[in-house]
């Protein structure tokens, strides 16, 4: 057995039973905002913002499931891989950003010690 594999959405079943009202209301955002009929976002656009959230956020599901589905709406190997770099420049530039912080902190603690 491993950590994340091909079958655990077997597993929503528990959470359907246990929650289902939730459940119900979850699936239907989930719909509504990933294949709403109204959307202004074509698929193909949808769902590329989904790989490269998924990517970030590291969900392996969903990785899966919003690469498969970019393929299905029409997205090709380049703009994929172009989604994958677009998504590592956003994590490293927000890791850059939130050093802007880390350096701030520091001199707070360094005018401390002189206090």
């Amino acid at each position: 057995m491993s950590y994340h594999e091909h079958t655990d959405h077997q597993y929503a079943k528990h959470i359907r039973a246990g929650a289902p009202e939730a459940f119900k209301a979850f699936m239907a955002w989930d719909n509504q905002v990933l294949r709403g009929r109204d959307n202004a976002i074509p698929p193909k656009y949808t769902e590329l913002m989904a790989v490269a959230v998924a990517l970030t956020t590291q969900c392996a599901y969903c990785i899966e499931a919003h690469t498969k589905a970019a393929h299905s709406a029409g997205a090709t190997q380049q703009e994929l891989a172009e989604t994958v770099m677009t998504t590592a420049a956003l994590r490293a530039g927000g890791g850059y950003a939130h050093g802007f912080m880390a350096m701030k902190f520091f001199d707070q603690a360094e005018k401390n010690d002189t206090q």
